[in-house]
């Protein structure tokens, strides 16, 4: 048996596997049947679809349509039925559920508490509400064998003027379950350098962020976050691919801004299916993770937006195990990563890597000793 076959991943062992998740938007999430009942209970009426399945293939189709306003309308959909305490708790609950029950063991997932001010709340409320979702989704996990924890990233909006004081709310809330702050929205016409402010003032403060760059817009909005801004992570960072020549021999050139991002092993939140459909790829197969891996970049692998991608972290690692071969070794590989580049303190992500990763990995890498004990056995009993 070689190793390569001991270690090829099945489905099953791919969702059993402990998975890390750094970059998972929480409006991009929700569970269709949970849309369709809170839009009811709010009198939502603007929904495409009434019924959960057709809503569940409307939002994938319209995500997967290359029409940038039919793909900005889901989002709509999704914001508008989160405006109450009750949504709110209920939404992220579902969040921490669904991705325990996907095996994740860490993740931090973003929301833009500007975005859920509608009907009344407060930005403090919106917090508030998100992180007593997500403490009662952990305990739901846990009730069900499953172990998660996840922490929030406060997002502003790069086309609006409130970032300082949404890093200053991340600020205030960086020890009750918030881990860092982002920046999201269309890159083109809104660099990250337009929030300065709130960039600088993280800093002084000690605290974490990341900066969705290098998407769509390329080399400039990445140099832009890490060297005008300071960002810790880049989210997506997938153009940094465009700073990288392959020549016909198979050698590899790293311009000066990708040798940056390899030598500082500054991570790379990259989300093959999000990428998919907003043309960083033409398919898995082509997709730059699998050079950043064979490179050592620090990649991660995550799921963007899980309902308009129909993805969990799962389906993507099986996605990458098809493109690419990749084995128990390279999920390790991967999921280590994530947590070494986690916005929790440098004890917890080490406790996390050696006494829930790693063993983790190390016992699924296993399973084929003793599967091929019991063939061995059934095959002996049966010559008898």
């Amino acid at each position: 048996m070689t190793s390569q076959h001991q270690n090829t991943p099945s489905s099953e062992q791919i969702r059993r596997a402990p998975k890390v998740l750094l970059h998972d938007h929480l409006d991009g999430g929700l569970r269709p049947g949970t849309i369709v009942e809170l839009a009811r209970d709010a009198g939502y009426s603007g929904l495409p679809e009434a019924d959960p399945d057709k809503l569940g293939i409307w939002f994938r189709e319209a995500a997967d349509s290359g029409s940038l306003e039919r793909y900005l309308e889901t989002f709509a959909h999704t914001c508008a039925v989160m405006q109450t305490r009750e949504a709110l708790v209920r939404v992220a609950a579902e969040c921490a559920e669904d991705l325990a029950a996907d095996g994740v063991v860490y993740a931090e997932v973003r929301y833009a508490p500007e975005q859920h001010l509608e009907a009344g709340l407060s930005l403090e409320e919106v917090v508030e509400a998100v992180n007593e979702g997500f403490r009662a989704g952990e305990r739901r996990a846990r009730e069900d064998g499953n172990r998660i924890r996840v922490g929030s990233l406060l997002t502003a909006m790069r086309h609006a003027a409130r970032a300082l004081e949404i890093a200053e709310l991340a600020n205030r809330y960086r020890d009750l379950g918030v881990v860092g702050f982002d920046i999201a929205g269309a890159e083109a016409g809104f660099p990250p350098t337009r929030h300065l402010d709130a960039f600088e003032y993280l800093k002084r403060e000690n605290n974490h962020f990341t900066i969705h760059a290098g998407e769509a817009f390329g080399l400039p909005s990445i140099w832009q976050a890490l060297q005008w801004c300071g960002a810790d992570r880049l989210g997506h960072g997938v153009r940094i691919i465009d700073d990288i020549q392959v020549r016909e021999d198979g050698s590899v050139e790293l311009g000066r801004l990708a040798s940056y991002v390899r030598d500082k092993r500054i991570p790379l939140e990259l989300c093959p299916s999000s990428n998919l459909q907003t043309g960083a790829a033409s398919s898995y197969a082509d997709h730059p993770i699998g050079l950043l891996r064979r490179l050592h970049f620090r990649a991660t692998v995550n799921t963007d937006n899980r309902l308009m991608s129909g993805t969990s972290m799962s389906r993507e690692f099986e996605h990458l195990v098809d493109a690419f071969g990749y084995t128990l070794d390279d999920m390790a590989w991967f999921s280590v990563n994530a947590m070494k580049s986690a916005f929790i303190p440098f004890d917890e992500r080490l406790a996390m890597i050696n006494d829930v990763i790693k063993p983790g990995y190390a016992e699924l890498k296993s399973e084929w000793l003793f599967k091929q004990t019991a063939s061995t056995s059934s095959s002996a009993a049966s010559e008898e």
